[in-house]
């Protein structure tokens, strides 16, 4: 097949996030299965507007707010002769409406809508622009397959309007090679909590350091370890002062593979509280490592954790429920083990391999039908 895939970003954008990694890790094995892919995407400062990337061919054009504006007209111009066989809309944040204006078979491909989240994490502008591009979809992409990552999101499509037989459920992945448990007597000395993934608003970090602080206050000795970037980090380092947790959070900012790996099999318990995802990934990814997660009972996180199994979910806004169950892992090592090792079994039920190739068949049998 020749694809081209419509994505905001792209694998190396510096604001690129779990919507990216999907991406990469699915389309490059695309690639290796013998299919073309092609990314149209925002580009940044000092960015090359023509790259590869894993075997696929990347054009970046415009911004993060211009892209799907600019893209019609870039692929009247320059792609359309490419004859492409299908054109996977990415949908991150801005939908790009491809159906209005490609001439091939379209396939949605969502992580999970916004809704009135937007408002928590942007502007006002920004949000009810973001909120209002997201009412048209149902009409838009009438009839037109889609695969999500969850059963959230799947629930979300069809609440909006899309129909249940042209869902897909493919879930993410993990990497089962890379991502591997470590030994227990090689943990952290001190009970360490980490935090993994970008520093943004709708994150709610904030309620983790929160909770962080409840704990500090009982007189619990621990830390907290927040690794990632974002926009969010300045503001979540005046709430670590104001709480009076200097002494046990520490922000590592962008950490490597390697690193990131490290601090999944040597963390006690890791903690993700966002009012919505699309998966969760990074539950997936400690899960992966024999690490239990306390998160957010939120859509998409409540699907990449077994409750009461790999970790605990608890209602997102409680602090005091999350700093139980953390000190709960943290007090009882029987309990943190034993769901580590289930957390492992879990977590080999998802592969980027299994996941290309359910995506891989998807396309192949809806060009078939088409």
């Amino acid at each position: 097949m020749n694809i081209l895939v419509l994505n905001w970003l792209d694998p190396d954008n510096p604001q690129a996030g779990g919507a990216e990694i999907h991406l990469l890790e699915t389309f490059k094995r695309l690639v290796d299965m013998g299919h073309s892919v092609t990314l149209l995407c925002s580009s940044w400062k000092g960015a090359e507007s023509l790259t590869k990337i894993a075997g696929i061919e990347v054009h970046r054009i415009g911004g993060r707010h211009t892209v799907p504006f600019l893209a019609p007209m870039y692929y009247r111009r320059h792609l359309r002769d490419r004859k492409f066989d299908v054109v996977v809309e990415d949908l991150n944040k801005t939908p790009f409406f491809s159906p209005w204006w490609v001439d091939v078979p379209v396939v949605l491909l969502v992580h999970h809508l916004f809704g009135s989240t937007a408002f928590r994490e942007a502007s006002f502008p920004v949000a009810f622009a973001t909120w209002f591009l997201e009412i048209p979809i149902p009409w838009v992409f009438k009839g037109i397959p889609t695969i999500v990552v969850s059963q959230s999101t799947a629930k979300d499509m069809i609440r909006r309007g899309i129909h249940r037989d042209l869902i897909e459920i493919i879930p993410n992945g993990v990497d089962l090679n890379e991502l591997t448990p470590g030994l227990d007597r090689d943990r952290f000395e001190e009970p360490t909590i980490l935090y993994l993934g970008r520093l943004k608003r709708y994150k709610c970090i904030g309620l983790i350091l929160r909770a962080m602080a409840i704990l500090v206050g009982r007189g619990i000795k621990c830390r907290l370890l927040i690794a990632g970037h974002g926009d969010y980090r300045d503001r979540l380092e005046v709430l670590r002062t104001t709480l009076g947790l200097d002494g046990s959070v520490d922000f590592l900012g962008f950490v490597s593979t390697s690193r990131k790996i490290d601090l999944l099999r040597k963390s006690w318990v890791h903690v993700l509280a966002s009012s919505k995802e699309g998966w969760g990934i990074a539950n997936l990814e400690a899960a992966a490592c024999g690490t239990p997660t306390v998160a957010s009972d939120s859509p998409g996180l409540c699907d990449s954790i077994l409750d009461g199994e790999t970790g605990y979910l608890v209602p997102h806004g409680n602090i005091d429920d999350m700093a139980n169950r953390i000190l709960e892992l943290i007090e009882n090592e029987k309990l943190r083990s034993s769901m580590g090792e289930k957390g492992r079994g879990f977590a080999e039920r998802f592969s980027w391999d299994e996941s290309a190739r359910l995506m891989d068949k998807f396309l192949g049998d809806r060009l078939t039908e088409k």
